[in-house]
């Protein structure tokens, strides 16, 4: 889910992944270390009105496996 919403954007911070898919807090920032590893996306943190805020960009890699992940399921649902 993070992946289809970054594919549209440079970065997002999880507050705003959280609130566009719902879910905790943990789920989103265990899915984001997971992919972090995997290569696909580069995490960002910063502190805004003291609170660090974390903020994952897809990397290359990661638009390019997007990409086909939505290739395949537009391919398998003949859309």
């Amino acid at each position: 889910m993070e992946c289809g919403l970054l594919a549209v954007v440079d970065t997002m911070d999880l507050a705003t992944v959280r609130e566009q898919v719902g879910g905790s807090d943990s789920v989103h920032s265990e899915h984001v270390e997971q992919l972090e590893e995997a290569g696909c996306v580069t995490v960002r943190t910063s502190i805004r009105a003291s609170r660090v805020r974390t903020s994952p960009a897809l990397t290359a890699a990661g638009r390019a496996a997007s990409d086909a992940h939505v290739a395949e399921l537009r391919r398998i649902t003949g859309g």
